[in-house]
């Protein structure tokens, strides 16, 4: 019978083997540029347009005003000042944290509208390519989807691969708010999927907020499909990093902070989603009560104390689900740190019977997506744990500050 060696040194040479294959996948893969924009996008011109405007002889105050200041701004307006500046700077107002949620809804219409109109035009722009004219084509179809009359679109920017967030629910009254954080690929193509429904934002968010209302239909709640920030392009350099990570946990925290109301905020990040997550975490408002991650590579921390949050912290991992392959370790600023679901990290770690693989975690009938529901609801006792014990929910007397 063979012997194996687990000595610490053949450990260490299996770490660096591993570090060395993404090292490799990197090389092949490449750097992903973002295109090239000229001249100022569709939002900014939106924004220098609103930073030169008036009001009945009013200045408008900064846009990037604190939400706070912002909200009493729109407060002092009439319903139909309000609805004339929806429509004269849409992006602008459609993407302003602070802005009452059925205003963006209004102006990101009317800024849906334009660009269906301008991509409508691409379609038959004879200096495009064929390539070029098909992608219109499919830009043009998910504005005509995102327009349709019940949809609440709380974020929108048209450029480059595009950034949308979609809400379910009635934000403004919610007793309790869920906040779908996605991972790589994330766009404004793929922001839903007929195919494969459930590994896209708008059907993790949808197949959510039904379990949410099943778990406790007693409970007002809302579900927001966030995918407004630009996520790594596929698995190169940049999903290794933490850079798109930053940008997207600063974006992250400005919604959170902006959100109305007072209702306990959970955030369900995947895959990479849970390395915004990680970063945004000591940074996050303590209206947010938990962070759940699935399908991770790391969350940037060794540990979960680490992340600094008085949010309770949640793991889970589909046993067939390929992240577990990838190296846990972070050198030289690649790699994403622990594993959230290995004892030692500290996390509360959540069975996820039946989910379908990576993309597979919200897929109706689930027991990762009913853990999630019983989370978003603050069913915390009645929650699965991993394995045969319940460490999971020990000391859940002790929550967090809403």
């Amino acid at each position: 019978m063979t012997s194996f060696d687990t000595s610490p040194q053949l450990n260490v040479w299996r770490a660096l083997l591993a570090l060395a294959v993404v090292f490799v996948m990197l090389a092949t893969t490449g750097w992903t540029a973002l295109r090239n924009q000229r001249g100022p996008t569709a939002l900014e011109a939106s924004v220098t347009a609103w930073e030169n405007g008036r009001i009945d002889g009013r200045r408008l105050p900064d846009a990037q005003a604190s939400p706070a200041r912002l909200a009493r701004f729109f407060a002092s307006l009439t319903e139909w000042q309000r609805a004339s500046l929806a429509r004269r700077y849409s992006l602008a107002v459609g993407n302003m944290n602070g802005a009452p949620v059925d205003l963006r809804y209004l102006a990101n219409r009317a800024a849906l509208r334009k660009a269906r109109a301008v991509e409508r035009l691409r379609m038959h722009d004879k200096r495009l390519s064929l390539s070029g004219q098909r992608e219109a084509g499919r830009r043009a179809h998910q504005y005509e989807a995102l327009l349709n009359h019940d949809r609440r679109i709380l974020a929108f920017d048209p450029a480059g691969s595009g950034k949308v967030a979609e809400v379910f629910g009635d934000l403004g009254r919610a007793e309790r708010v869920s906040v779908v954080v996605p991972g790589v690929d994330t766009e404004l193509l793929t922001f839903q999927r007929t195919h494969r429904r459930y590994s896209a934002p708008v059907g993790m968010a949808e197949s959510l907020y039904a379990a949410e209302r099943a778990a406790s239909p007693g409970t007002s709640t809302a579900v927001i499909a966030w995918a407004d920030y630009t996520s790594p392009n596929g698995l190169g350099m940049e999903a290794a990093t933490a850079i798109r990570a930053e940008h997207g946990a600063a974006r992250l925290n400005a919604l959170l902070r902006a959100l109305p109301g007072r209702a306990p905020v959970s955030l369900f990040c995947h895959s990479y989603g849970s390395v915004v997550c990680g970063v945004a975490a000591d940074a996050l408002p303590r209206r947010v009560t938990d962070i759940a991650v699935a399908g991770s590579p790391g969350m940037r921390v060794e540990k979960a104390a680490q992340l600094h949050t008085s949010a309770r912290v949640w793991a889970m991992r589909d046993a067939d689900d390929w992240i577990q392959d990838v190296p846990y370790l972070e050198v030289g600023g690649l790699g994403h740190g622990a594993d959230p679901v290995s004892a030692g990290f500290g996390a509360r770690v959540l069975s996820a019977r039946g989910a379908q693989g990576h993309s597979g975690y919200f897929v109706p009938g689930t027991e990762s997506l009913r853990n999630f529901a019983q989370i978003g609801v603050g069913a915390y006792p009645t929650v699965a744990c991993a394995g045969e014990n319940d460490t999971c929910r020990a000391d859940l007397s002790a929550t967090a500050a809403a």
